[in-house]
């Protein structure tokens, strides 16, 4: 089990400096709507939903509010329609202190959405819909890397501009993370461009083909000289530390939704190493980060602020 020790033997000397790392998302941002049930819809038929919330979700979207509700600078890349959704998006993203100078719109296309059911246990079913004519790429992106940009997290949505911005990070040294979150379908070249793979346990046994994580993280190796690591919910974090597989314990928490908190992960970790931390401490920031998320219901409108996590850290000293 990893203890916090490491990072908070250095709590002081970061909580004394004006930290503003900065981290690019590119991918994708959807507007969710969200509806909260007791169980599962299971038949074709009218259901009564106890609750409804509508906010904006995405992969890369959600990782970005997350850098900022932590302290970081971010600017996010995406394409969204010239639909009413993206109003919404953009609006809502702003609101959390996002950049979104990168939102590109595309005349004639439609934004991406989702309807995203929660049952009474947290658990999630998911429904989205993306724009299959929406442009792989646009010269609006910027190039070459911001020289303030830090670190690169780039989803699996939007391939072609994920591999535009991690070459331009490749060149100016900088960490490049992927989401390792299905679907994997001409992703070779953002695998071989990633410093760090961080899958989902879906993701991980998808691409590898098995269901084993030592196994599957083995494989998945032999294509990349990427870290790499897997979150698996409650069951905590594993990551591959010279062919050994690596256990991280994540705090126990009352969980009443899961909805964004492998998004969460993701942002925090980004965030972590943009500030220059090491892998270890990082991952151990992401898990109390996504952690305190589940406690929260609405997605990223539960995502906690960098003096929520950093107190959780501090009172926790050996979760």
């Amino acid at each position: 089990m990893l203890s916090y020790g490491r990072y908070l033997a250095r709590f002081d000397e970061w909580d004394s400096q004006t930290i503003m790392a900065s981290v690019f998302c590119i991918g994708v941002a959807v507007q969710d709507f969200i509806y909260f049930v007791d169980e599962m819809p299971r038949a074709a038929k009218k259901y009564r939903a106890r609750d409804f919330v509508t906010v904006g979700g995405g992969c890369a979207a959600t990782a970005a509010v997350a850098v900022a509700r932590l302290g970081g600078d971010v600017r996010l890349a995406a394409r969204l329609g010239d639909d009413l959704l993206a109003g919404l998006i953009v609006s809502e993203l702003e609101g959390y202190g996002v950049d979104c100078t990168y939102l590109l719109r595309f005349a004639g296309r439609r934004s991406p959405l989702s309807s995203i059911f929660i049952d009474a246990a947290g658990e999630r079913l998911i429904m989205g819909f993306r724009d299959k004519m929406m442009p792989a790429t646009d010269d609006r992106l910027p190039d070459p890397l911001p020289p303030d940009v830090d670190a690169v997290l780039v989803d699996t949505r939007w391939i072609q501009g994920g591999v535009e911005m991690m070459r331009r990070a490749e060149a100016a040294e900088k960490p490049r993370i992927l989401d390792g979150e299905p679907p994997f379908k001409d992703c070779e070249e953002l695998i071989a461009l990633s410093t760090h793979i961080i899958f989902s346990a879906h993701g991980l046994q998808e691409l590898s083909g098995v269901q084993d994580f030592a196994e599957g993280m083995t494989r998945i190796s032999a294509m990349t000289g990427a870290w790499l690591a897997v979150t698996d919910g409650a069951n905590g974090v594993y990551y591959l530390d010279d062919g050994q597989m690596i256990h991280v314990s994540v705090p126990q928490v009352e969980v009443v939704d899961t909805l964004g908190a492998g998004d969460t992960w993701h942002g925090a970790f980004a965030l972590a190493l943009a500030e220059g931390r090491p892998e270890v401490e990082a991952i151990a920031f992401a898990n109390v980060a996504a952690s305190l998320k589940c406690t929260r219901r609405g997605g990223r409108a539960g995502v906690p602020d960098r003096a929520a996590v950093d107190a959780y850290m501090m009172e926790h000293p050996s979760s």
